[in-house]
């Protein structure tokens, strides 16, 4: 019968007693399962004898010559082995938590970011921390924050403010927006573009749900462009953007950091420079406020403005840009 505590419910089995009654099913035999998990073999006895009392059942039949499982015991043994595993699992993930940078850090990254600040991030990864298992998504602005709140992205990198609740930006560094356009425009090589050039330019951007779109279109209101100059969206990504423009449909703005990569193999095209102060947008780690890994956050936040001082940027200090 089984044996009820004062709140009439049965007596929940601990882990010791578990083990013990595990210990006792494999060997088929108290010396041997005592010395296999370093407990006397009386300790041993009287926690399998603890155990049946509180499920209340027979699990082991003992004779002088050897040890026996009974019929509740062969199918009890096979769930106390899985609460001890899953046990143990459960130990092994909280001394990853307990030890930063181990396990599985999933980083949502928008395009116009993922190339060509990548590299960085995954030569840190590697060289710092060897032990995380960094899984990259690459996906739109809206798409990452629905992850990051759903519990599927732990860590964004993405152009902010994104004035959203619920999200604490770290911020990273700020970098400026160049004009790119033929090599044969007249803007060419300037390295002090009035902002006001952008009023009557053909602009090339991208389309729309992209957050560098939005940025440009708010740089062109602020430069005073009247929402009927010419404004043609035909390109999901920054290469093809750059392209259209080599192939003399318009200009465009490319952050900083992508100018290398997307202008240095094609002769066709030349840069500008924008009079201080350039049009700028700032890159930061997005992540669910009041987050467990806040601080590992933080560090690895830290760590990535170290090492993106080397890349034409504005690196941020900690808490502001």
């Amino acid at each position: 019968m089984v044996q009820m505590n004062q709140g009439n419910r049965p007596k929940q089995p601990s882990l010791s007693q578990l083990r013990a009654f595990a210990a006792v099913a494999e060997q088929l035999h108290f010396r041997d399962a005592a010395a296999a998990i370093g407990m006397s073999q009386p300790a041993l006895s009287g926690a399998v004898s603890a155990l049946e009392e509180a499920l209340g059942v027979q699990l082991i039949e003992r004779t002088t010559r050897k040890v026996l499982l009974s019929p509740a015991g062969e199918r009890l043994a096979v769930r106390a082995r899985a609460v001890l595993e899953a046990v143990g699992e459960l130990m092994e993930e909280a001394e990853a938590v307990r030890a930063p940078f181990t396990g599985v850090l999933r980083l949502g990254v928008i395009p116009t970011v993922a190339p060509y600040l990548l590299p960085t991030v995954l030569r840190l990864v590697h060289d710092r921390y060897p032990d995380l298992d960094l899984q990259v998504h690459e996906e739109q602005t809206s798409s990452l924050l629905e992850g990051l709140a759903a519990g599927r992205l732990d860590l964004l990198l993405l152009a902010v403010p994104l004035g959203m609740p619920g999200v604490t930006e770290l911020p990273l560094f700020e970098e400026d927006f160049v004009l790119v356009m033929e090599r044969s425009h007249w803007l060419g090589g300037r390295a002090d573009i009035p902002r006001e050039a952008l009023r009557e330019l053909p602009l090339l951007l991208l389309d729309e749900g992209h957050c560098l779109r939005d940025q440009a279109l708010d740089i062109c209101r602020e430069a005073g462009r009247t929402e009927g100059a010419p404004v043609t969206t035909t390109a999901a990504g920054l290469s093809t953007l750059v392209q259209l423009v080599a192939g003399g449909l318009g200009v465009t703005l490319l952050p900083r950091t992508a100018v290398t990569v997307e202008t240095a193999r094609n002769e066709a095209l030349t840069t500008g420079y924008f009079a201080d102060p350039a049009p700028a947008r700032r890159v930061a780690l997005g992540i669910r406020t009041g987050a467990a890994r806040h601080e590992e956050f933080e560090e690895f936040a830290g760590a990535l403005r170290g090492a993106m001082a080397k890349l034409p940027v504005r690196v941020a200090t900690a808490g502001r840009t």
